[in-house]
Order: structure tokens, then C-alpha cells, then sequence
């Protein structure tokens, strides 16, 4: 049960779920969906869920990556696709990179750090972070519209659902925010140890068939992507005192290219 959540009968854990289903939507995607009334409770069902509105987003994202494979060369499908998946989450989690790497490359603390975050403004750092995700991410898909249609449809589903899985590794117990308002800390601290296992089997289960010929394969870009993740908010606690919103959407572009790259290599 997230942090905060308090009990309650079916009909009050039915409602936490549904309002928490429908957050999860309006964070992570572009569906205007009326989220209701946000608390912490209903937060941490959010982060819980947010690997399965991940999974219903790289299905999305999978087929436009097929339709469009058949019809045009595969960097060209691949180039939508990530055209796409930015789309369909309003850029959100790019921005969120972008704010990220800018304030870690500042080499600032604190206050200073979180306050390059606020900037409108890219710099530098967070131009090549952006270039370097977008175009390993375009290259992996191309990659996988050569592959045949159900491990391609399952590499993009399992990709795309690990970054959300990254976000309830970040919100997990234990992780504090940065800012004592905002998203952060919402959310931060709300995702117990169940829904966080729960969440990373499921994803791993959908990598098996991402790499038929070698089922280890993926879940194992899974976990290295997810322990990836677990060593960088590490850093960013300590450089920056917790999450927010923009460490988020940076830990979702990590991790989902990570998990692409992972079901690429050769064995």
C-alpha cells in the first residue's frame, strides 16, 4: 500500500485505484482524463500503475513503429515512432532529461542546482543528453522493425513500461524530494516494496519474448537498466537533496533506452 494510504474497505480501495488509474494517465500520457481528487494516496497508486499506462503506450507506439515499417525504410518509421512517443506524453519526460543532466552538469548543489532546473532555457548538457536519447532510441527501433512482429511488439512494450517501472523505483520508500512542493514531493516516498516487485516482474516477463532465441536476455536489460537507475538517484539525492518532476522524466528516457540497448546487443 503507498506511503500515507490509509485502510479502508473494497469500495474505498476500488476508488483509490480508479483515481490513481486515472492520475497515472494524465501524468504519463496526453489524455485529458479528469485525475479527481489528488492526494498522496492517490499518488502512490499512480506510480504503482504507471508501468501498465507504460505497457498500453508502447502498444500504441509499437504498432505505429509496424504500420509504418511496411509502407516506408525503418529509420523513417523509427523517426516517427519516437516523434510519436514524444507526442503522446507532451514532451514531458525530454524536458524533464534535459532540466536534469543541466542542473548534474552544473556541478552545483542544492538550491543552485534545483534553481537550473527552473530555467526555460536548454543548455548545453541537456542538448546532448537529448540528442544522444533521441538518436539511440530512433537507431534501436529501426533495428527492431526488422524484427518479426511479436518480439518487436514486445521489446517496444517492455522498453517503454520499464522507463515508467523507473519511476516507481524512484518514488519507492526511502527516496525524499528535492522541493517540499511540486510533483516530487507528492509523489516522493509513496511506493511500497509490493507494488515496486510487482511492477519489475511483469515487465521482465514481457522481455522474455523481446529476444526469443535467448529469454534471459531481457529481463536481464531490465535489471541493468533498473540498477542504473537505482545508482543515479543516488547521485541525484545527494547532489540535489531528492526527486522532482524533471528527475522523473529523466529516469523514464534513461531507462527505457537502456532497455533498448540491452535487447539489442548480441549475444
Amino acid at each position: 500500500m503507498p506511503e500515507g494510504a490509509a485502510t479502508g474497505g473494497p469500495g474505498r480501495q476500488a476508488g483509490r485505484f480508479s483515481a490513481g488509474l486515472r492520475l497515472a494517465v494524465t501524468t504519463f500520457t496526453v489524455l485529458p482524463v479528469p485525475a479527481g481528487r489528488v492526494d498522496r494516496a492517490t499518488a502512490g497508486a499512480a506510480m504503482a500503475l504507471a508501468p501498465a499506462v507504460g505497457a498500453l503506450l508502447g502498444v500504441v507506439l509499437a504498432g505505429v513503429l509496424l504500420a509504418l515499417s511496411a509502407v516506408t525504410a525503418p529509420l523513417v518509421a523509427a523517426a516517427v515512432t519516437v516523434g510519436c512517443a514524444a507526442l503522446l506524453t507532451r514532451g514531458l519526460h525530454l524536458d524533464g532529461l534535459a532540466d536534469t543532466v543541466d542542473a548534474l552538469g552544473s556541478y552545483r548543489r542544492g538550491p543552485a542546482a534545483l534553481e537550473i532546473m527552473k530555467q526555460p532555457d536548454v543548455g548545453p548538457f541537456g542538448v546532448v543528453a537529448l540528442v544522444v536519447v533521441l538518436l539511440v532510441q530512433a537507431a534501436a527501433l529501426a533495428e527492431l522493425a526488422g524484427r518479426s512482429g511479436p518480439a518487436a511488439l514486445a521489446a517496444v512494450v517492455a522498453a517503454v513500461a520499464a522507463g515508467r517501472v523507473g519511476v516507481t523505483v524512484a518514488c519507492r520508500r526511502g527516496v525524499p524530494a528535492a522541493r517540499p512542493q511540486g510533483l516530487g514531493a507528492l509523489v516522493a516516498g509513496t511506493v511500497g516494496p509490493l507494488a515496486l516487485a510487482a511492477g519489475t516482474v511483469a515487465v521482465a516477463v514481457v522481455a522474455v519474448a523481446a529476444v526469443p532465441d535467448r529469454p534471459w536476455q531481457g529481463p536481464l536489460a531490465v535489471a541493468v537498466a533498473l540498477a542504473v537507475v537505482v545508482a543515479l538517484l543516488r547521485h541525484v539525492v545527494r547532489r540535489l537533496g531528492g526527486i522532482t518532476g524533471d528527475v522523473l522524466g529523466a529516469v523514464v528516457e534513461i531507462t527505457t533506452t537502456l532497455v533498448y540497448l540491452g535487447l539489442l546487443l548480441s549475444g
